[in-house]
């Protein structure tokens, strides 16, 4: 009787995990079933180790277990590219569509959902859209736009092969006739972050780059200076994240030292995702 509930049990754990493939929280669910697995695990090795010190046919409840030992494996989260493309194409739709902050809504021109490829293997990240952004629908087209797009292409990339996306697909509001832009609040960024969470659960990035001291509240809460974040990794769910200066901190600081610490973040970028950096590319922003 033991071992049926037990193997029901299992078969139980194997079915929710595979029922979670198309969940947009699979990750998280996931880390906890694979608690509920190896606890599992560790019930029949104890009751193993109580019977004998030596090896020995595991019994649960007085039932011997006929069967070799049974393992879980991390299930992947495999789509063909139509399937990926599919669901892509609807989160869009669903994006584009959002009424959750009704104030936004009152204020922008567009709903800016990320541009690129969405099987990208390198992801950027920013804040907000700003007014170019909002006007034209779509993220970094104005003057730090311009910056980031020639950081991509001194890289080896083109703006169609990486994805940029926000955090918040819409621009803040600020008061009819004030210059400039404002930082979204962490209510704002807090509804607007499961739509990027999905983003990266299709595309499913080698890397994401996080753009500015915002983008890393948003994707992590923290609140550390950017001076202190930036040039390290941080992990966002299993995907490696660098941290370095929002463009647009590049275009009102024109130090050299400064655009020579954001290149050494994406040297670093470039060699954990095993791609060739020539010497002129090392030597970019390097005192003469």
């Amino acid at each position: 009787m033991g071992n049926t509930r037990y193997e029901q049990g299992l078969n139980l754990v194997v079915e929710m995990l595979h029922g979670l493939e198309n969940h947009p929280d699979f990750r998280a669910d996931t880390s906890t079933l694979q608690k509920i697995a190896l606890l599992a695990k560790s019930v029949r090795d104890t009751s193993a180790t109580e019977e004998s010190r030596v090896a020995k046919t595991p019994e649960i409840d007085g039932t011997v277990l006929q069967d070799a030992p049974i393992s879980i494996a991390t299930p992947t989260r495999r789509r063909e590219p139509g399937d990926r493309t599919r669901l892509f194409e609807e989160l869009r739709t669903k994006v584009l569509a959002c009424t959750k902050c009704p104030h936004l809504v009152a204020f922008r021109h567009s709903v800016v959902f990320g541009v690129g490829n969405p099987h990208a293997e390198l992801m950027f990240v920013g804040e907000a859209p700003g007014a170019d952004e909002d006007m034209q629908g779509e993220p970094f087209v104005g003057r730090a736009g311009d910056l980031l797009t020639k950081i991509i292409q001194t890289m080896g990339y083109q703006r169609s092969d990486v994805f940029i996306a926000n955090v918040l697909k819409c621009r803040p509001d600020i008061p009819p006739g004030t210059p400039g832009n404002r930082q979204p609040t962490p209510t704002e960024m807090a509804t607007c972050l499961p739509y990027l969470r999905q983003q990266i659960d299709l595309i499913q990035p080698k890397i994401v780059v996080a753009l500015g001291a915002t983008a890393m509240r948003g994707l992590f809460g923290k609140e550390e200076p950017m001076k202190q974040m930036r040039g390290r990794w941080h992990l966002f769910g299993s995907i490696p994240v660098m941290a370095t200066f929002h463009p647009s901190y590049l275009l009102r600081n024109q130090a050299l030292s400064l655009k020579r610490q954001v290149w050494e973040d994406m040297l670093q970028v470039l060699e954990r995702l095993a791609h060739p950096i020539s010497e002129r590319q090392k030597n970019y922003f390097l005192p003469r």
